[in-house]
C-alpha cells in the first residue's frame, strides 16, 4: 500500500508505504496511512485543499472519516453494490453530457464533446450501516461497451466515484481520473528496487519497500534539483540521464578529480544539479 503527494505540475513523491500480510484486506490500515500524508503535506508547506483520490479498495467510512479529520475533500471510486445501481437507475436521461474522453471530438456547430463516455450525477447517502454516514455527490461516468458497437441500443459500462468537491460534473470527472498517476510510481518502483523482492521473510521485505520509497523520493528530488523537464521525467529517463554516467575517481598528488564523459549528451542537466546540489560552482573542465 503507497501513498503518494503530487499536483498538476508536478511527479508525485511518496508519502507512506506498507507492505501488506497476504491476507489482510486491501483498504486495511488506509485511514492511518491517509492522515499521515495530509500532515505529510501540510508540513512539506501544501496551503490549499487537498484532495485525496482512491480507488474502490478504499472507500469506505473508515477513510471518508479519516480525510474528514485531517480537513481534507474526497473522490472515491465506490464498489457499485446493489445501493449504488439503484442511484444511478434514478439518473434521468436527458441528465447524461459528453465529457472529454480518448478519442472524443468537438462538435464544430455547438461546441460540445462528441464521443463514447458520458457523465451525470445524483445525490447519494453512503455507508448508512455505520458510524460514519456521508451524503455526497454520486457523479458517474458511463462508456459504451466496445464489445456491443453493433447493439441496437447503446450498451454502458458504468464507474461511479463518491465525491464532496465543488468543481463542475465534467472537471470532478477529469480530476478523479487523475489519481492514476499513482500507477506511474508502481511502474518506476518496478522498473527500479521493487523489480525484485530480496528476502523471503516478511519483516526483511517490509524494510526494502521503505527504502525503495525513499529511493524514489530522491530520485524526483535529483530531477526537480536539475530542472527543465527533469522535474517530472519517468525514474527511467533519470537514471538514463543523470545517475548512470560512467565515471572515474582519481586522486593524483592527492588531489581528488572526477573524471566524466566529455561528451555526455545531457550535461547541462548534470551541471546544473551540481551547484543546487552541493552549493559549489561546478567542477571545472580540464582538456589534455
Amino acid at each position: 500500500m503507497i501513498t503518494t503527494i503530487s499536483t498538476d505540475h508536478s511527479a508525485p513523491v511518496i508519502t507512506g508505504a506498507r507492505l501488506r500480510a497476504g491476507r489482510a484486506n486491501s483498504g486495511r490500515g488506509a485511514a492511518s496511512m491517509i492522515a499521515h500524508a495530509v500532515v505529510t503535506a501540510r508540513a512539506a508547506g501544501v496551503g490549499g485543499q487537498i484532495l485525496v483520490r482512491a480507488d474502490s479498495a478504499y472507500g469506505n467510512s473508515t477513510v471518508v472519516a479519516a480525510r474528514q479529520r485531517a480537513g481534507a475533500r474526497f473522490s472515491l471510486v465506490l464498489t457499485k453494490t446493489r445501493a449504488v445501481t439503484a442511484a444511478i437507475d434514478t439518473i434521468a436521461d436527458d441528465a447524461w453530457r459528453p465529457v472529454n474522453y480518448p478519442g472524443a471530438v468537438r462538435d464544430p456547430d455547438t461546441g460540445d464533446w462528441i464521443c463514447d463516455a458520458e457523465v451525470a450525477e445524483t445525490t447519494y447517502t453512503a455507508f448508512g450501516s455505520t458510524d460514519h454516514p456521508m451524503t455526497a455527490r454520486l457523479i458517474v461516468r458511463r462508456v459504451k461497451d466496445a464489445r456491443y458497437r453493433d447493439a441496437l441500443f447503446p450498451v454502458w459500462r458504468y464507474h461511479p466515484f463518491f465525491t464532496d468537491t465543488d468543481e463542475p460534473i465534467d472537471a470532478a470527472d477529469i480530476t478523479h481520473r487523475r489519481h492514476a498517476i499513482i500507477e506511474t510510481v508502481f511502474a518506476d518502483l518496478i522498473d527500479g528496487p521493487l523489480a525484485h523482492i530480496p528476502s523471503g521473510r516478511f519483516d526483511a521485505n517490509s524494510a526494502w519497500i521503505l527504502c525503495a520509497a525513499i529511493a524514489h523520493n530522491l530520485l524526483r528530488a535529483t530531477g526537480v534539483l536539475a530542472g527543465g523537464t527533469n522535474a517530472a521525467a519517468r525514474g527511467t529517463t533519470l537514471r538514463r540521464k543523470i545517475i548512470n554516467i560512467a565515471a572515474r575517481l582519481a586522486r593524483p598528488q592527492r588531489r581528488p578529480i572526477l573524471h566524466l564523459p566529455a561528451h555526455w549528451p545531457w550535461v547541462d542537466h548534470w551541471l546544473t544539479l551540481w551547484p543546487n546540489t552541493t552549493g559549489h560552482s561546478p567542477p571545472a573542465t580540464t582538456t589534455f
